[in-house]
Formats: C-alpha cells, structure tokens, sequence
C-alpha cells in the first residue's frame, strides 16, 4: 500500500516522527526521488546529531546512488554549513534535521545545486508523488552505473568562507557566551570562532538530540534564561544562542535582556551596504520593525517588504540580486552565501561591530530599537477568515489608516501598524503590532486581540 505523506512532507521540507511516520526505507526513497527530480549526478548529504539522524541520511545516499549519483556525505553540519557545501561545491543537497523539534522528530531540508530552496512549488510536490508510488509499487530500477559514496569535511572551509565575509581584524577582546542548546553550534563555534580574541564560554555544547538542558528553540524566552543568567554571572560582553540545526542566532546583550532579531537585522543590513558601497537592496519580511527599512534608506540602501517565510525571502533575494535578508524569527540571508540564510555569519557581523568600538552592546543596539513591539501573540480562532474580515471592516475607510494584502492583513496609521496573518498549518492568527511608544503599542495591540479573539 502507498504511503501516505501528507502529514510529514510540509511546505518547505519534511519532518515527522520516527519510526511512527517515516523511517530508513522511505529516506531511501526520498534519495532516489531527489535525484529523478534534480537529474543530478552528484549530490551532497549531512546531518545533524539526532539519534536517528546518521541512518537516515545513510538511506538517503544509498536511495541517491542507486539512481547512479555520486553522493558526497558530508556527516555531522549545521544546516549552513550543508547549504555552503552545496554553494561551493555546485552540487544539490539534503540536510537531515528536524531543527528544535524534540527528540523523535526528524525531516529533511532539500536544495537545488548553489543552495536554491526547494520546496512545494519547487520539486517538494514532485518528490513527494514519487516516493508514495514507489512505496506501493517498490523502488525504481538501479541505474546502470550506480553512484559512489564518499565521505569530506567541510568544516574548516566552511568557517574560512564566512570568516572571509567580514572584517574581523579590529575585534578587541571579547568575553561571549554561546549557548549551543546541545545542538550543531557545538560543533561549528569551535571551529568559526577560532584564533579570535574571544573568551569563549561554552554552554551545552555536547552533541545532544535528546536535548536534556532545553528545547533548542531560542525563539521561546524559556530556552534563553540559562544564557541570560551566565552572561550576568561571567560579567560577559554579550550572549548567542543557536538553535537545534544551528542555522538561526539569538544575541543577548551584556545585561542579559534579549535584542530584538530586528535590531540585528538594521544592524547586519549597515554593515552589509557598507561593504557594498552604501548600495544595494536589503530584503526585510513585513513584520520586522519600521527601524529596518529606515536604517537601510539611511545607509543608501533600498529595503524591500516582503511575506513571512524563507522561501520568500530567497527568491526576492535572487530575483533582485539583493546583498541581504532578514526576518523576525532571527533567519539572515546573504548574497555571498548563495542568498541562504546563516546564523553564525550575522553573529560574527554582531561580533566585529561591538569589538570595534568600546561601549556595551546595549548602546550600540540602541540605534536600531527604536519602536516598541509587541512581539508575535498567536490566538487559536475556529474561523480564521471570518475575523481578518472582521478586522477589516473595524479599520478600513478611515483617512488615517492603510490597509494592505501581502500576507494576512497588515494595518497602518502614522504612529503604528499591526499585521494579522493566519497559521499555514494550525488554527491560529499571528498578531505582530509595533508603535512609536509602548503606551500606543499596548493600546493597539489590545484593540486588535479584542476583535481576533472576539
């Protein structure tokens, strides 16, 4: 009988419980159907430290090779350093990891030759087709001339590109706490931060998918208050925190208090123009603050809004040939990294700004936060449509407002905006509000919640 994906094959990779909902068979599968997609003859393969993370990406390279593609395994990487591989060496790539997900979760991350995202309406829908028939009927036919498996590190060279991308010559000695939730920033800190002048303090850097410290989901406020505690307690410039495949970076400052991935955001897109020549597009998804797309002008760049996800933000990125990206949940894009998104680059943008010059990390954010956010408020609604159109008609046909369309609904006046826009895959409405000060803010907010959750 066929499998059935539909619960694990989601919009821009796989992720499911394992044995329960997919297991080594199907990852075989899924290897062989990435390479009837791409057509590649060559492609590269890594994994996180999950338990069940090494067999499956085995499955995955013999199901590759056996379509008669020569499969470079990589072994144990972050997420960005699968997507460097796969810019570097031209070649298609699947990252197995299920992120911050917990312990029994796993998925798979697929891109095209130079890290291109591939996802529902890239081959996502395609592969998916393929491995359902083949698990009903048994798999394809080898290929003539099976494939090679073959095993290379990538890790000093992954950490020579991104250490490449930035001015690191001026960096005065820095006590930095990382805390890398038991995931892949222990493995690839090490290695990046190496012959820096760093004090380097390391916490949960033991490989571990069972994750016993904490969820390694920086975006939870709960899984940073171990970090924030060691940072006031080591008396430490500032603190990172990764998540579970180390692709995204949390920065807290040298009091502990959380700066707002938005502030990193105008923080990097400075640098990045800078290196630039003060020119160039910055990508910024519509939830991030207005200080983004502010600082971006000021620095003689041109921000451009986009929807909330990486897909999105990836193609805007090749479609206008922009320098940089961000987003609110603390994904950064660069174009020297293949328009992919990598954590430990902006880290190391935060890294060379404060170590250039001689006051706290508070002060030198300060110039980026400049509005009050509500941060993202998620509601469980039966009728998702029926309250945007509710919020609608409370706002539209005012003088001062402006309401707008590209993801959700977005409302504007002088002083604030809010946009609601619903779960892809949950019954919630996410409301993300922001104003000049916390007063408005609070009042905004509030209005907005009483018709979502009404």
């Amino acid at each position: 009988m066929a499998a059935d994906l539909s619960q694990i094959v989601k919009a821009y990779d796989v992720r499911g419980v394992v044995p329960d909902q997919w297991d080594e068979s199907l990852a075989e599968l899924f290897g062989a159907a990435f390479v009837e997609l791409t057509g590649a003859d060559a492609v590269v393969v890594g994994h996180d430290m999950r338990p069940s993370s090494p067999g499956l990406s085995g499955a995955f390279a013999r199901g590759a090779a056996a379509r008669g593609a020569d499969v470079t395994e990589i072994g144990l990487c972050s997420t960005d350093q699968l997507y460097y591989a796969s810019g570097a060496l031209d070649l298609p790539g699947a990252m197995f990891t299920a992120s911050h997900n917990p312990a029994r979760y796993n998925g798979i991350k697929l891109c095209r030759a130079g890290a291109a995202p591939v996802g529902q309406d890239t081959g996502l829908a395609e592969i998916r087709a393929l491995v359902e028939r083949w698990s009903d009927t048994g798999a394809p036919e080898p290929a003539s001339r099976p494939g090679t498996v073959t095993r290379r590190d990538t890790l000093a060279d992954y950490a020579a590109h991104l250490r490449s991308l930035v001015d690191l010559t001026a960096i005065r000695p820095l006590k930095v706490v990382v805390d890398a939730g038991n995931g892949m920033g222990g493995h690839t800190v090490p290695s990046v931060f190496a012959g820096l002048p760093l004090d380097l303090v390391p916490m949960y850097f033991e490989l571990d998918g069972t994750f016993p410290n904490h969820e390694a989901n920086p975006l939870d406020p709960a899984n940073l208050v171990d970090l924030q505690k060691r940072v006031r307690e080591e008396g430490a410039d500032l603190g990172l925190a990764f998540d579970g495949d180390a692709d995204r970076c949390f920065v807290v400052d040298q009091d502990g208090n959380p700066v707002s991935p938005s502030a990193v955001t105008a923080l990097v897109a400075a640098r990045e123009l800078a290196r630039n020549g003060g020119r160039g597009m910055v990508i910024h998804n519509l939830i991030t603050s207005w200080s983004v797309p502010e600082v971006v002008e000021e620095n003689g760049g041109t921000p451009v809004r986009t929807r909330v996800g990486h897909s999105f933000i990836k193609a805007e990125m090749a479609r206008t040939g922009a320098i940089f990206g961000g987003e609110h949940s603390a994904h950064y894009y660069f174009r020297d990294f293949w328009n992919a998104d990598t954590g430990m680059l902006a880290a190391l943008h935060v890294l060379a700004a404060l170590g250039s010059q001689q006051g706290p990390l508070s002060a030198l954010v300060a110039e980026y936060d400049r509005y009050a956010g509500s941060g993202e408020i998620n509601s469980t609604v039966a009728d998702q449509a029926d309250r945007l159109a509710a919020i609608r008609t409370a706002y539209e046909g005012r003088d001062d407002i402006t309401l707008d369309d590209l993801d959700g609904l977005t409302v504007t006046s002088a002083d604030w905006w809010f946009n609601v826009r619903p779960s892809n895959t949950e019954p919630l409405l996410r409301l993300n509000a922001e104003a000049r000060d916390e007063a408005t803010m609070t009042k905004v907010r509030d209005e907005a919640l009483a018709i979502i959750r009404g």
